[in-house]
């Protein structure tokens, strides 16, 4: 289905959807083979979302899951919250082959990260040491800017089987958790941006560096 299709509304701001609200809300938004992504604008995107326990069965949840990762992967992007398609639980689905060219790899400690569905994730820093890249967002398109984020996280999330589990995630892979974990929140990526380093796709290409010295200077931030 078209990507310019519109997403069911959420829960007006402070009203939790009962159980059979969420499952019907999430039940018309599979109805699409690729639901469309909300963008930057939209309500959802600014609630914290619901915890997802007892809110959807394990048939439903195993669809939206699946279909949150073709989504993801149709973008492409390599992380996608359910606030992104309009569903506001705290589910986020994250995979990133990471990148051929070894110096941006090893610069931004870019690592693959195998396919993860985090449920009901929170996540604290590991150390003090932070790193800071250019980040764009799928419901922030045609624009990246530059944010600071903890190196090291550790996340305790709830997996699709129902296991609680703790990990340690570093680098990129980490960046990428707290990116969705925002999202999770009602956070958007350019809240926690250097704003002057904001800079459309158009003009990225002149600051993709392994790292974002040429931006800082070039763009004084």
């Amino acid at each position: 289905m078209s990507t310019s299709d519109p997403s069911p509304d959420p829960a007006p701001s402070g009203d939790a959807l009962t159980a059979a609200a969420m499952t019907e809300l999430v039940g018309s938004v599979l109805a699409h083979e690729l639901p469309p992504i909300v963008v930057a604008g939209h309500p959802v995107l600014r609630h914290p979302a619901e915890e997802v326990q007892g809110r959807l069965d394990d048939e439903l949840l195993g669809r939206l899951i699946a279909t949150m990762r073709r989504v993801m992967h149709a973008a492409p992007g390599v992380g996608l919250a359910a606030p992104q398609i309009g569903i506001p639980l705290r589910i986020a689905v994250l995979e990133d082959r990471g990148v051929p060219d070894e110096a941006v790899a090893t610069a931004r400690s870019r690592t693959p990260l195998p396919f993860t569905v985090m449920i009901d994730p929170r996540y604290t820093a590991v150390g003090d040491a932070m790193d800071s890249f250019y980040e764009g967002c799928l419901s922030v398109p045609g624009y990246q800017a530059v944010v600071d984020r903890h190196h090291a996280v550790e996340a305790t999330y709830t997996r699709p089987d129902g296991t609680r589990t703790t990990e340690v995630f570093e680098g990129w892979p980490a960046r990428i958790v707290q990116h969705e974990t925002d999202h999770l929140d009602g956070r958007l990526y350019l809240d926690r941006a250097h704003v002057r380093s904001l800079s459309s796709d158009r003009e990225h290409a002149r600051w993709a560096q392994p790292t974002v010295e040429d931006a800082r200077r070039g763009l004084r931030f």
